[in-house]
């Protein structure tokens, strides 16, 4: 299963939003939601066209509400995420699954939500540690290399 999350804007209650807009609460109709990070909303779909489907779906509530969107892929890796940018360029046979893992953004987990991202790379295959602030946790996600540094 691909495990699609998408994050919230501080300003909004994310579920909310959605679940309270017709068009969104239909698209999100067959999927079991839950909530990995705070203001989050995350499903399980069958696969990773399945997942890009789905975030063009949404994408007007996208633009307005969410703060990024993610995909784990579990055929790329059972542990990191990828950018919707950097899932879209997979599906669609432009990036290689392999050559995923270069660009980084980590975000500290911090009382259960999602703070500031660090951008780096693998240094000797190794994910750098997060040194922005203490958090509790991490998550990496993968990112396109036109994404890497911009704004998340």
């Amino acid at each position: 299963m691909t495990q699609v999350c998408l994050v919230g804007d501080d300003a909004v209650d994310l579920r909310y939003e959605l679940l309270s807009r017709e068009t969104a609460r239909a698209a999100l109709a067959t999927y079991d939601l839950h909530e990995p990070f705070d203001n989050s909303v995350a499903v399980d779909t069958v696969s990773l066209g399945a997942a890009v489907s789905l975030l063009n779906d949404l994408n007007w509530y996208l633009v307005r509400f969410a703060d990024c969107a993610l995909v784990r892929e579990p055929s790329i890796s059972t542990e990191e995420w990828l950018s919707r940018d950097l899932a879209e360029g997979v599906r669609d046979g432009d990036i290689a699954p392999e050559a995923t893992d270069t660009y980084l953004r980590i975000y500290g987990i911090d009382d259960g939500q999602l703070v500031e991202p660090m951008h780096a790379t693998r240094v000797e295959g190794a994910v750098p540690e997060y040194d922005l602030r203490d958090v509790d946790e991490t998550v990496v996600v993968r990112v396109t290399e036109s994404e890497f540094g911009g704004p998340t």
